[in-house]
């Protein structure tokens, strides 16, 4: 396939750990830790996209829980609120350009404002990597 004619809804990954805002940070952290996963998408009862939670949200709340030894609160209190997505029919050769200049390793991929899948750096490289022009020597 042309890389030029590649498409998100062709890479990305469709079973997505998500967490819901009204969980219990420490409980969030686990499930990332236990998942060995970097971050996950926030959503509501419909499956819609409300935020994300990356390991970077969670460091902080990690060592304040630790030196205070007290809960640390909800998910929403630590999400991230503005996320950029991306929709499964946009291109490839895009979303790779946006990782490119981006310090973002993942990106939610929406229809209508409900979370289908992921797409991440790794799987824009497997893709990539499969063009003519990326030797195996």
């Amino acid at each position: 396939m042309k890389a030029e004619a590649m498409r998100v809804k062709d890479y990305m990954a469709t079973t997505v750990q998500t967490v819901s805002h009204d969980t219990d940070i420490m409980r969030a952290i686990r499930t990332l830790i236990d998942r060995d996963i970097s971050g996950m998408p926030v959503v509501d009862e419909f499956g819609g996209l409300v935020g994300i939670l990356t390991e970077r949200d969670c460091i902080k709340v990690a060592l304040s829980a630790g030196y205070h030894d007290e809960s640390a609160g909800l998910v929403e209190d630590f999400m991230s609120r503005s996320v950029e997505t991306v929709l499964p029919d946009d291109s490839l050769m895009d979303v790779a350009a946006y990782f490119a200049r981006s310090p973002h390793r993942r990106c939610p991929v929406v229809i209508e404002g409900r979370l289908v899948g992921m797409i991440c750096r790794r799987d824009v490289l497997r893709a990539l990597s499969d063009g003519a022009w990326f030797s195996s020597s």
